[in-house]
């Protein structure tokens, strides 16, 4: 019971801490112009959203590191193997998105860092990423129980590494367009897989790993007092890349890939209806849905903003507890 106790003290902390920072933050990046361009192709409702502050993804990273060195200091959690991978790809992830968002709002456009920056930032996270797990006595095998799948990938797994962690971050990324919503899903992903790290008693730090879930989920709660329709703030890039490749590691690190996809579920789906559409265009020269991702589609109908977020946060919820079910009991 006593991860429990940690657990609910580190959301209690997060959720107080990140509504304090935002509360002083979001006047700053207002007096900093450290404004969000909507971009003209995006649904013609949003126009009426530039100049909403963005790199809101401050309020609920700086809580989260702040928490967690607290509970260090005062012995409620030591530094393991698992914990410095999920860390370093947190604030490396954050710090890509930071710099992004930064050339974004410096040259007023949407273009931020080229493709390839980026991948090759993504490529070295996911070379340390791997060497540290190695180090830390981790193994490179793809393990599905529920199939009996038991693969030995060797140097690959770091390429296995880099596809989840690329895969998800810009799974969030496509998926922060309307407001509370990338944020949601988050939440409740994190949610779930601290629930499901509890129950990871043979994975070095466990326990550090569901606390620092927990620690996010409570912040990510804070952020939403803030961004929630209609938002005050926008995570941009430095939040949504951070929060995406964080969920990949820790998926990793509990060997819980299938389950990321289902705890994902609505960022998968997201993903994949931007894929399907440019395919069918370039393909095709027709268009599957009215546009891309797929919450525009559903804007383009007529629903509302926040009916559309109140669905898509109901589903990722059941698909959530879902994974709970596979990933503890079965």
């Amino acid at each position: 019971m006593l991860i429990l106790a940690k657990s609910i003290l580190g959301l209690m902390l997060g959720f107080f801490a990140a509504v304090i920072i935002g509360w002083f933050l979001i006047p700053l990046l207002k007096k900093l112009k450290a404004n969000q361009t909507i971009s003209e192709f995006t649904a013609f409702r949003h126009l009426s959203k530039n100049g909403t502050p963005t790199l809101g993804g401050l309020i609920f990273i700086i809580p989260t590191l702040l928490v967690m060195l607290f509970l260090y200091i005062r012995g409620s959690l030591e530094i393991t193997h698992s914990l410095l991978i999920i860390i370093f790809v947190f604030m490396s992830y954050a710090l890509l998105g930071f710099v992004d968002d930064c050339l974004k709002i410096k040259e007023k456009n949407n273009n931020g860092l080229s493709i390839a920056q980026k991948l090759l930032v993504q490529v070295l996270i996911a070379l340390i990423f791997f060497y540290i797990y190695m180090q830390g006595g981790g193994d490179a095998n793809l393990t599905i129980t529920s199939i009996g799948l038991n693969v030995d990938l060797g140097w690959l797994y770091g390429l296995f590494i880099l596809f989840l962690l690329v895969g998800s971050s810009n799974a969030v990324n496509l998926t922060d367009g309307l407001d509370g919503l990338a944020g949601g899903l988050s939440l409740v992903a994190f949610l779930s897989f601290g629930i499901i790290s509890w129950g990871t008693t043979w994975v070095e730090g466990y326990q550090e790993i569901a606390i620092f879930c927990f620690i996010l989920v409570g912040s990510l709660l804070g952020f939403l007092v803030y961004n929630t329709h209609p938002a005050k703030v926008f995570m941009g890039d430095t939040g949504s890349l951070a929060l995406g490749a964080t969920l990949a590691a820790i998926a990793i690190l509990t060997k819980h890939e299938l389950s990321l996809a289902l705890i994902g579920g609505v960022f998968v789906i997201e993903t994949l209806s931007s894929i399907i559409q440019l395919t069918a265009i370039k393909k095709f020269h027709k268009k599957v849905f009215l546009m891309t991702p797929l919450h525009h589609h559903f804007e383009k109908l007529g629903w509302e903003e926040t009916d559309i977020v109140k669905m898509f946060l109901i589903i990722g919820f059941m698909l959530g507890m879902i994974a709970i079910y596979y990933g503890v009991w079965m």
